[in-house]
Order: structure tokens, then C-alpha cells, then sequence
């Protein structure tokens, strides 16, 4: 009876040694899991991010622009807007060095609700622009929801320095005041020690 006792107790906590490491092995595949998809969203919002910056701000594709828009943001964008916002853009002319985004992925609860914002600068050839968005990947797909265009005031070009005119041959040369013109602290004369 003893011996029945003692294998029908090695074999439960070798049937729960089993089920641990099963339990182990399913919760290493889930965080692997979760990490990857992590890893492959913030890889595809950081594209999806170049991708509008270039396709808005380079190539003015303005369908692209509306197709992407979220719900929010369709509502601050309006067909007028879009293609105001659009003409603002073009009136600039092209970039004339490539784009630089900065900028990262974030999660909500770790894993979940990826959304990002970044940050471009675009060199035109008389000044440059900023480009500032924010996405996000409710479902289905990427979208943008909130754009700002903000381009750098053009800056009048100085005026030219006034030249001075040469004195007139013959003339005096102007000479300082005469010091009993100055005021009561300028007793001593210049060069006096003191």
C-alpha cells in the first residue's frame, strides 16, 4: 500500500512538473509572440510616417492625403482645407535635400494601440518648412491623425550698408567737440595720468 502511495505521488508531481513547463513554454511563445508583432508595428508606422512625409510634402499627392486622413482629422480637413493645406505645400517648390524624419513609435498597455509622432524638416530652395504628424493604427491600417505644415517666415533681405561719402578734397577733417562741452564728470584731461 505504501508503494502504490509513494507512485501515485511521483506521478502527480511529475504531472505537475509536466504542466509547468507546458505553462512556461506557452507564456515564452506569447511574449516572443508579442514582442515580434511590436517590433513589425513600430517598423510599419515609422515607414508609414516616411511615406506620408514623402508623398505629401515632396510628391503633393493629395489623394493620398485624403484616403489616409483619420476621422478626426477629416473633420479639421474638409475638401477646401485639404486642398489649401495642399497649395501651401506646392507654392514652396521642391525640396532640395531629402527629407529627415525624426520620430518614434509608442504603445498603449505595452502591445496594444500603436501611435506615433514625428517631425520633419523640408529645405526649400529660399527657406524651409517644418512637418509635424501624428499617426495612429486604430484598425486595419495606418492613418494620420493630426498634420501641420508650418513654413519658415521669409526674411526681407537686409538692406544694403550706407556708404560713406568720401570728404570733399580740401576740406577740414571733423574734429571733436571742444571739451568745455562735456559734462561736469570729464575734469581730467585726456592722457592725464592718474
Amino acid at each position: 500500500m505504501k508503494q502504490f502511495q509513494k507512485s501515485s505521488k511521483q506521478k502527480s508531481s511529475g504531472q505537475v512538473v509536466v504542466v509547468l513547463i507546458i505553462v512556461l513554454a506557452l507564456l515564452g511563445g506569447a511574449w516572443w509572440y508579442l514582442n515580434s508583432n511590436k517590433e513589425s508595428a513600430a517598423k510599419e508606422g515609422t515607414s508609414f510616417a516616411k511615406d506620408a512625409v514623402q508623398k505629401i510634402a515632396v510628391q503633393h499627392d493629395i489623394n493620398f492625403f485624403n484616403s489616409r486622413l483619420g476621422p478626426q482629422a477629416r473633420m479639421n480637413f474638409p475638401a477646401s482645407a485639404q486642398q489649401e493645406f495642399m497649395n501651401e505645400i506646392v507654392r514652396l517648390g521642391a525640396p532640395v535635400r531629402p527629407v529627415d524624419l525624426q520620430g518614434k513609435i509608442e504603445f498603449n498597455s505595452q502591445f496594444f494601440e500603436p501611435h506615433g509622432s514625428f517631425h520633419a524638416r523640408i529645405y526649400y530652395p529660399a527657406r524651409y518648412a517644418d512637418i509635424d504628424l501624428t499617426i495612429s493604427h486604430p484598425v486595419g491600417r495606418w492613418q494620420i491623425d493630426e498634420i501641420a505644415f508650418i513654413p519658415q517666415r521669409e526674411q526681407p533681405a537686409p538692406p544694403p550698408p550706407a556708404a560713406v561719402p568720401p570728404p570733399a578734397p580740401g576740406a577740414p577733417a571733423p574734429q571733436a567737440p571742444p571739451a568745455s562741452t562735456a559734462g561736469p564728470e570729464a575734469t581730467a584731461a585726456p592722457g592725464a595720468g592718474g
